[in-house]
């Protein structure tokens, strides 16, 4: 007989980030078919200026909320003791930050080539908002939490908020990603192939942060 309790259909975190990592390999890959076979390639120092465009998205897809959500989920998904799903937690988060800077500074270069203003519309200013906060989150969360670590009663009260700031942040660097992707089709154009890859990879970039979100509040196991 069933548990009257309902357990046996409690939902536990595994499926979840099965279903979250297959949607980041599907978005991952279609920004960079966009970016190598749609609009010329990547490179940082490249005489096309696209090249060095693109470089944005890529990394800005790739750091902050790939290998960002897959930070988060660390501590569903590494098989090991809680020091060294915090130290994973930690780098993966700061290998993000690093893709985030640079995508940034990629841009930054784009627009000085190209003569255009900076900081001009919602998605630079989330952006920035959302590079900044993740860099005082890291120094904030490896001071408090790695070393020198501040005293147990501390970490215990700034758990929670570390945790809400972090999803927060997550949050934002979609909410950046998907103004941003809204930017790469022309508005009145035709619909073609690479304005599709752009369209679905938004909705996936969507869908994983919400399977992400979730997997923080399920049980890793029953």
């Amino acid at each position: 007989m069933a548990p009257k309790d309902g357990s046996s259909f409690r939902l536990t975190a595994l499926p979840v980030v099965v279903v979250a990592n297959v949607l980041s390999l599907a978005f991952v890959t279609l920004i960079l078919v966009w970016a190598l076979h749609f609009q010329g390639g990547l490179g940082f120092k490249s005489e096309n200026v696209q090249q060095i465009f693109n470089i944005h998205p890529v990394l800005m897809i790739i750091g902050p909320i790939f290998i960002g959500g897959e930070a988060i989920m660390v501590y569903k998904t590494v098989p090991s003791t809680k020091k060294v799903k915090k130290l994973v937690h930690l780098i993966l988060h700061l290998v993000a930050l690093a893709l985030g800077i640079l995508g940034i500074t990629a841009v930054f270069k784009f627009q000085h080539d190209v003569q255009l203003g900076n900081l001009r519309t919602l998605h630079s200013w989330l952006g920035i908002a959302t590079i900044s906060l993740y860099g005082l989150q890291w120094l904030f969360a490896a001071f408090s939490f790695w070393f020198p670590k501040a005293a147990t009663t501390t970490r215990a009260k700034l758990l929670p908020w570390h945790w809400f700031a972090g999803m927060a942040i997550f949050v934002m660097a979609v909410m950046t990603a998907e103004t941003g992707l809204n930017r790469l089709t022309v508005p009145g154009g035709t619909l073609d192939l690479a304005s599709l890859i752009v369209n679905f990879t938004g909705l996936l970039i969507l869908l994983f942060a919400v399977t992400v979100s979730l997997s923080v509040i399920l049980p890793r196991t029953r």
